[in-house]
């Protein structure tokens, strides 16, 4: 009983513009003799249930109010009013918490800031760790080349794909690292990249630098595992992957520049397996790989193609404009002959090229489907090369297997 009054006080000392009767919001009523309400939390928002819960526990009385109130109504703070009136939430403070977390989803937050201790999220988010898609489409064409490399017969080399696929993160990692380094002052005015570690003040540029030692660190333990030949191939991708973002800054074309980067797993992978290159085999993939990152990434550049313009850089949806589909068409078909070519030169099994006729209508799915004016779909359509590139490793492993 006692309880209520004090809810009761705690409800009259809010500033209120109107106060009428109103059945279906019931906020308080005259003392009863259950001071302790029991209030469970359900699949509506924490007031409806606040209220409805107490309707309840008041049912019969006739004086049920509505409070409205004016320019404060968002500071009204049901929680903490039935604190202070001693009443019990039980499970509302957990479902408040849930609440909080589902908002900080839906404002652009990732599970990386939800989760991870707060001294490691600006790295977690330095090096995309919330974003595995860079990984994949890095990691592809190592997988690729591994493959298209074992024996007539056999599987690929397990311990060889593991290794690469460890470098692809850490190597896609350290050029996000790079990029933001070299990118902060126009991440700052792109929309998309302002709240970037670096560009947002939440890592300091030593510290990126830091975090970059660490990550090239690690990835040279990987190299060294790798035959000489390789280790030298693999330590000539680094002027690349230095260089790569600064070329919006020269050229309408970095994403070709990228391709050069991003395929050169291609090239490795085959070398760490064979400890030398087939041109017949390897310049095909590593062609197919770049045409393929031209249509991947044209599209994935006409999300920021708006902000492009203001801030002075470059890149090919810009060069394309209204005529990028008619251009990542070509490069798609260019493409996919490559990699018909590469596996003709391999002669890799039947499998391969039903797996590569599968991969070309999802390529064609892709150009054709994507609206360009559309910032979602265009994330979406890149996001999706992940299986493009899973259904060229497909074919490859089965047309290896039979031939």
């Amino acid at each position: 009983m006692d309880a209520l009054f004090r809810l009761s006080k705690a409800t009259r000392r809010l500033r209120t513009s109107t106060l009428f009767l109103q059945s279906t919001r019931p906020v308080l009523s005259p003392p009863i003799s259950n001071p302790k309400i029991q209030i469970s939390p359900s699949s509506h928002s924490f007031t409806t249930n606040l209220f409805n819960s107490l309707h309840t526990h008041t049912r019969g009385l006739p004086n049920y109010v509505y409070v409205q109130q004016n320019h404060n109504f968002r500071d009204f703070n049901p929680t903490q009013l039935v604190k202070n009136a001693g009443i019990s939430t039980l499970g509302f403070e957990k479902k408040e918490e849930n609440e909080k977390k589902e908002e900080k989803i839906v404002k652009g937050c990732s599970w990386i800031d939800l989760y991870l201790p707060k001294k490691v999220v600006g790295y977690a988010h330095l090096a995309r760790l919330d974003k595995p898609i860079g990984t994949w489409l890095l990691a592809w064409p190592c997988m690729w080349s591994i493959t298209l490399a074992a024996s007539p017969g056999s599987f690929p080399d397990f311990k060889m794909m593991a290794l690469f696929g460890c470098g692809a993160f850490l190597l896609r990692g350290a050029g996000c690292t790079i990029n933001d380094l070299l990118d902060r002052d126009i991440d700052i005015k792109v929309e998309r990249t302002r709240m970037r570690p670096i560009a947002s003040g939440a890592l300091t540029r030593f510290q990126g630098l830091c975090f970059l030692g660490i990550q090239l660190f690690l990835g040279l333990g990987i190299l060294l595992q790798l035959n000489s030949y390789s280790q030298i191939l693999g330590a000539s991708s680094l002027l690349l992957v230095f260089t790569y973002p600064l070329m919006k800054r020269f050229t309408f074309w970095p994403q070709a520049y990228l391709g050069l980067t991003f395929n050169w797993g291609a090239l490795l992978g085959w070398a760490a397996i064979r400890g030398s290159l087939d041109p017949t085999i390897v310049f095909p993939l590593y062609f197919s790989g770049v045409c393929w990152t031209l249509v991947y990434d044209t599209i994935y550049a006409h999300q920021d193609k708006e902000d492009d313009l203001k801030v002075g850089v470059k890149s090919t949806a810009l060069r394309f404009g209204d005529s990028t589909k008619e251009w990542v068409s070509g490069f798609g078909t260019a493409c996919i002959g490559s990699l018909a070519l590469s596996g003709f030169n391999a002669n890799i099994g039947w499998p391969y090229f039903v797996f590569l006729t599968a991969a070309s209508g999802q390529l064609a799915w892709q150009i054709w489907t994507v609206d360009l004016s559309s910032r979602a779909d265009c994330n979406r359509k890149f996001v999706s090369n992940k299986w493009f590139g899973a259904m060229i490793f497909s074919g490859i492993l089965f047309g290896r297997l039979v031939s």
